[in-house]
C-alpha cells in the first residue's frame, strides 16, 4: 500500500513552513522570538498545558489544515476514528517531572499540584492532541532516543498499511527550558514542533487531497552505514538529498562509516546545525523538510536518517516527490 504525505505543519522560531526549512533566505533571523502558541491557536485550552503540548497543538492544527482535514471552524471533516495520532518527544515533559521530584524531595508527594499530574505522563502530548482535535484512532507516544521521530513516522505508516486507520497525524516536538538544558549539558533544542498527516493513497484520492510526497522504505538497525546501504538496496537508487543525523558536524559523528560510493556528491542538509537539537522531533522535521525540498523543485529520493555507528540503533526513511513516485 502506498502511503503519502498530505499535510505538513512546521512551528519553529525561525520557520513556519516546509519550504522554509530548506531555504535560508526565507528563514527568520537567528534571534527570532520564541513561538507564542496563543498567537497561533488562541488561548482556549492552553491553560495548565506544558509547553511541549502547546507547541504540538500548533503544529497539529497547521498540518490538519494543510491536509484539508479541518473546516473553517476547526471541526474535523472526517470521522474521528479514522485518524490515528503518533507523537515523538524525548524531553517533552522533563520539566514537569523535575518539578515534581523537587517538590517531593523538599516537601511530600501531597504537596504536588493536581493540575500538573496529567503532564507527568509521557503520553500527555499524543493524548492531549487527540482530545483537542477529536482524533479517536490509535494513539501512540514514542520517547526512544535518536530514532524516535523516524520510528513515529514508520509506526504511523504501519497502522495505515495494517488497515487500522486510513490516515494518521505524526508529531515531533521538543521544548527548550532549564530542565532540558541541564539534561543535555547546555544544548538548546528546537523549541518547536513539526507535524505530518500521512494517509493511504486511496484515502487522499477520495478526498481530492494533494499529496506532495510518498513515504518509501524504512530501515532500522545497528550502524548508520549499514542502514544507509540497506536503504539504498531497498530503493534501488542513490539519494538526491541526505538529511543528516543529529550533530553530524561533530568529529566523532563524521567518523561513522558510511558508504562513500553511495553518498559521494550527494547534497547534505543538517537541520540541527540550523535549528538546534531536534532529538525526538528530528525525524518528523526531516520528513517535513523533504516535502519542502520537493516544493522547491528538488527531485528525490531523499534519505532522512538518525543515529550513528556508535549507537545501538540507527534508522532511515526514503521519501520521493509525488510526481516522481
Amino acid at each position: 500500500m502506498t502511503v503519502v504525505v498530505s499535510g505538513v505543519g512546521v512551528v519553529l522560531p525561525r520557520a513556519r513552513s516546509a519550504p522554509e526549512l530548506m531555504a535560508p533566505e526565507l528563514m527568520a533571523p537567528a534571534d527570532a522570538p520564541p513561538v507564542e502558541p496563543k498567537d497561533l491557536v488562541g488561548r482556549k485550552g492552553l491553560r495548565y498545558k506544558d509547553r511541549a503540548t502547546q507547541l504540538a497543538y500548533c503544529a497539529a492544527d497547521a498540518a490538519l489544515r494543510h491536509a484539508g482535514l479541518l473546516d473553517d471552524g476547526g471541526g474535523l471533516r472526517v470521522p474521528g476514528r479514522s485518524v490515528a495520532v503518533v507523537a515523538s518527544s524525548n524531553y517533552g515533559n522533563l520539566d514537569t517531572i523535575c518539578r515534581a521530584i523537587d517538590t517531593i524531595a523538599e516537601h511530600t508527594a501531597a504537596a504536588g499540584s493536581a493540575m500538573d499530574l496529567p503532564n507527568a505522563s509521557s503520553n500527555v502530548i499524543a493524548s492531549s492532541v487527540a482530545i483537542r482535535f477529536g482524533l479517536r484512532g490509535p494513539n501512540l507516544m514514542l520517547c526512544n532516543g535518536a530514532t524516535s521521530g523516524l520510528d513515529a513516522v514508520h509506526w504511523a505508516a504501519t497502522l495505515i498499511r495494517g488497515g487500522r486507520v486510513p490516515r494518521a497525524l505524526v508529531l515531533g516536538v521538543e521544548p527548550d527550558n532549564a530542565s532540558v538544558r541541564a539534561f543535555t549539558g547546555g544544548a538548546r533544542t528546537i523549541d518547536g514542533a513539526a507535524a505530518l498527516v500521512v494517509e493511504s493513497e486511496e484515502s487522499a484520492a477520495e478526498r481530492g487531497a494533494s499529496a506532495p510526497a510518498v513515504l518509501g522504505d524504512y530501515v532500522r538497525g545497528a550502524g548508520l552505514g549499514r542502514c544507509l546501504e540497506r536503504l539504498a538496496a531497498a530503493t534501488g537508487d542513490r539519494p538526491a538529498l541526505w538529511q543528516l543525523p543529529e550533530q553530524w558536524q561533530l568529529p566523532e559523528q563524521r567518523t561513522a562509516a558510511v558508504p562513500d560510493t553511495l553518498l559521494a556528491g550527494v547534497a547534505r542538509h543538517d537541520l540541527g546545525e540550523v535549528f538546534g537539537l531536534g532529538s525526538g522531533a528530528l525525524g518528523v522535521l526531516q520528513c517535513a523538510a523533504a516535502v519542502g525540498w520537493f516544493a522547491r523543485g528538488g527531485a528525490g529520493p531523499v534519505y532522512a536518517t538518525a543515529g550513528t555507528d556508535a549507537d545501538d540503533a540507527s534508522a532511515g526513511i526514503a521519501l520521493r516527490g509525488r510526481a516522481a513516485a
